[in-house]
């Protein structure tokens, strides 16, 4: 790391009310942010039309230059990684957005240039409909592509049942933060966050320090849009961040993909509506992502679309739990009268082995009496 580069770059950052895209331009016209810095005093003979609040603030930049010091002795002390535009590490599918940041601090192992990166992206209230999504897609796509890095923003709702079924499947997850890597937000999504240290990681634009305000939430899905290939969305209501990030990814030429939910479901008309007006395409399986991307050579896939793959990963169900299951994979949410006469087991054996496959965590009571397949 270059350490002044890095101090230049943190200072410019922090600089109040400037404009994301023309700091980089800035930054791009000066070939660095040391360069930047080293001609602040005539900065308009970099970028004639600099704004007043920018070259007021670099003409006053000691105390964010004694700040950016401060910064940097911090990320060393507890190893975060200080991501600067000249480091092999910054995302470079990132680099190329008009309003890239000039610098991100980043915890874990994850590589940020991975061959194949998506996020998934939805409401904050999903429903188990928008859970089954994710847990079947996770699992497919490791199947079908397992190198996929998976981007989200660590919040609730579809953004932590995002990295978590990640987790669950394999594949390296990294959640982008609206605040500082000395803080967490939400708090009880901590065990995730830890474990995602180990399987890919946490990143960030903001320095410590950095509260979480609504405003930030919105910057950063930017950074959640422009380090993927494709953003994904999964439930959302009419508005919703979700619908900004996809947006967002737009704008930058990203594939965007959504999946379709039920006719006049709340947390579904925000993707209905945006297959419908072609802001995204329809997907209802990692088969279609993967094909639509061009990213399997047709072997594994065609294998897997022919030999099916497989709902159900309980290997050590009974007979009858293994026809209950498979009676749920076609039809699932069934009353226990419908689950007994498709399936051909008798009501009064049918209750202890739904008792028993709840104790399990296989399926789950739901409103109605109806019994849903958590797979």
């Amino acid at each position: 790391m270059n350490t002044q580069e890095a101090i230049n770059a943190i200072a410019l950052t922090r600089l109040s009310r400037f404009n994301l895209a023309s700091l980089l331009s800035l930054y791009r016209a000066a070939g660095s942010a040391t360069a930047v810095v080293e001609n602040r005093k005539n900065i308009r003979d970099l970028l004639p039309d600099a704004s007043p609040h920018l070259v007021s603030g670099l003409q006053n930049l000691e105390t964010q230059l004694a700040r950016a010091e401060e910064e940097l002795a911090y990320t060393q002390n507890r190893h975060i990684d200080v991501l600067t535009m000249d480091n092999p590490g910054y995302p470079q599918r990132l680099m190329e957005c008009p309003d890239a940041p000039l610098v991100l601090y980043s915890l874990g192992n994850a590589n940020l240039n991975s061959r194949h990166i998506i996020n998934i992206v939805g409401t904050r209230h999903c429903t188990v409909y928008g859970q089954d999504l994710i847990r079947i897609f996770a699992r497919e796509l490791k199947a079908l592509c397992p190198d996929v890095l998976v981007f989200s923003g660590l919040a609730y709702g579809i953004d932590i049942c995002a990295h978590r079924a990640a987790l669950q499947n394999g594949l390296d997850t990294v959640g982008v933060l609206a605040h500082g890597l000395d803080d967490l937000y939400p708090p009880r999504h901590r065990p995730t966050a830890e474990e995602m240290l180990q399987h890919g990681g946490l990143l960030t634009e903001y320095t410590s320090r950095t509260q979480p305000k609504a405003h930030n939430f919105v910057q950063r899905n930017r950074i959640v849009a422009g380090c993927a290939d494709a953003t994904i969305l999964v439930e959302s209501a009419q508005r919703g961040g979700g619908l900004i990030t996809c947006s967002i990814a737009r704008s930058y030429g990203r594939e965007v993909f959504a999946f379709p939910g039920p006719v006049g479901a709340e947390y579904s008309e925000g993707c209905n509506n945006l297959i419908r007006d072609n802001g995204a395409a329809l997907i209802t399986s990692a088969a279609d992502l993967v094909k639509a991307m061009g990213w399997d050579d047709g072997i594994r896939l065609a294998n897997a679309q022919r030999k099916g793959i497989e709902r159900s990963l309980f290997p050590d169900l009974s007979e009858e739990e293994q026809t209950i299951v498979n009676t749920l994979s076609k039809n699932n949410d069934l009353q226990i009268n419908m689950l007994s006469a498709q399936s051909g087991i008798a009501i009064s054996r049918l209750t202890a082995l739904l008792f028993e496959m709840e104790m399990k965590g296989l399926i789950r009571t739901m409103a109605g009496g109806c019994y849903h397949l958590l797979a």
